[in-house]
C-alpha cells in the first residue's frame, strides 16, 4: 500500500450508509482534517513507516485528533515494513515506529501490519516468523493489532492462503473493486469477514489532501 487512507461522497461509488474514512502519506493540516470531518469523513490511517522510510508519525495523526477525528478508535496508524538488509529486525521496525509517533505526541487506536508482495521474501514460513514477531512486539508494547493485506495478490504469496497465524486480529481488506460493503469477501487466513475494506485507491482528495485510498467499515 506505500500510501495511508481517505473515502469521500463526491466520487460516484456504490456504498450501503456506514462510515467512510482515509489513508494518504500526503501532509494534512488540522484544517485539512476539520475539512474532511465536514464532509463526512470519520477516520484517517496514516503510515508511521519503519526504518529508512520517509514518514510523518506524529504531525498527521496529531493534526487528525485536532480536526475533529478526536478519539483513538477513529485515528490509526499502518506500519509499511521495510525487508532490505539496512532495516533490523520486525521487532526493532515495531519499536522504532511506534516510538517515533509516541514521542512527537502521538497516540492512535490500532497499528496495521501491512502485507504486501513488495520486498517480501520467498520463503513462506520466514515471512509468517516476521509477521509473529511484529505482532509479538506491538503486544508487548501495549499497541493494538490489525492486519493489512488481501487473499490473492497478498497473502497467498507472501505466507500462504491457509496460514492463519494472526487470524485473531482483525483485518483490513484491500480490493479495489469500487463497492463500499463487504460482499465479494472471501474467507482466507482464518478470516471469515473484514473489519475495513479498502475499496479504491489513488484517487484525488477532497480538501486538498492529494491522493488517497477509500475506505470504508459498517
Amino acid at each position: 500500500m506505500n500510501r495511508f487512507v481517505v473515502a469521500f461522497l463526491a466520487l460516484t461509488v456504490s456504498y450501503s450508509a456506514a462510515t467512510l474514512g482515509i489513508d494518504t502519506i500526503s501532509a494534512i493540516s488540522t484544517s485539512g482534517f476539520q475539512c474532511l470531518r465536514s464532509n463526512n469523513y470519520a477516520f484517517y490511517i496514516g503510515r508511521v513507516g519503519a526504518t529508512g522510510r520517509s514518514t510523518r508519525p506524529a504531525s498527521n495523526i496529531k493534526n487528525a485528533h485536532s480536526g475533529a477525528l478526536e478519539w483513538n478508535s477513529n485515528v490509526d496508524a499502518y506500519l509499511f515494513p521495510c525487508h532490505s538488509s539496512c532495516c533490523g529486525s520486525a521487532k526493532q521496525q515495531v519499536s522504532d515506529s511506534v516510538n517515533a509517533f509516541r514521542n512527537g505526541g502521538a497516540k492512535c487506536g490500532t497499528l496495521w501490519l501491512d502485507v504486501e508482495i513488495y520486498n517480501w521474501g520467498s520463503n513462506l514460513a520466514t515471512n509468517q516468523q516476521f509477521i509473529l514477531d511484529m505482532v509479538s512486539q506491538c503486544k508487548s508494547m501495549g499497541v493494538t493489532v490489525g492486519i493489512y493485506t488481501n487473499n490473492n495478490n497478498n497473502w497467498q504469496n507472501v505466507v500462504g492462503i491457509d496460514w492463519a497465524g494472526v487470524s485473531s486480529y482483525p483485518i483490513w481488506w484491500a480490493n479495489y473493486n469500487g463497492v463500499a460493503n463487504f460482499n465479494n469477501f472471501k474467507p482466507f487466513g482464518g478470516w471469515s469477514k473484514p473489519a475495513i475494506h479498502q475499496y479504491s485507491g489513488d484517487v484525488k482528495g477532497p480538501c486538498s489532501v492529494g491522493n488517497v485510498d477509500m475506505n470504508w467499515y459498517p
